[in-house]
């Protein structure tokens, strides 16, 4: 009987592994049986740690107009500053108070008096 020639399908998988995890140290990078324990860990922490991403961005923004909205307004906190932006129908996400509170906080101040008033 003759020897049979394998196809290349398997040994390209194994490459597009092998590319994934070029990067990874040691037999992580090197075994196959580890590269594909590796990338499906990577993968699972990858997915988890994109909401995670949104939540502590979120966390960031709402801290940084917290304190600026404190230390010009003694009496104003943030919950405060979110209702009456709601009651004045005023659609802004955090992340843009959260930039004016960084670059420029005058002017964030001047927006919080106009929605007071």
């Amino acid at each position: 009987m003759t020897r049979v020639r394998r196809g290349y399908i398997a040994r390209r998988r194994r490459t597009k592994i092998r590319l994934f995890a070029s990067s990874f140290r040691g037999a992580h990078s090197r075994l196959t049986r580890t590269i594909t324990q590796q990338k499906m860990r990577a993968l699972v922490s990858a997915y988890r740690d994109r909401g995670r991403q949104k939540r502590d961005f979120r966390r960031l923004w709402i801290t940084r107009i917290n304190a600026v909205t404190r230390e010009n307004e003694v009496s104003y906190s943030y919950s405060r500053l979110i209702q009456n932006l709601y009651k004045r129908q005023l659609l802004l996400n955090r992340k843009i108070p959260a930039q004016i509170a960084i670059l420029n906080k005058n002017c964030l101040c001047i927006i919080y008096k106009k929605i007071i008033k």
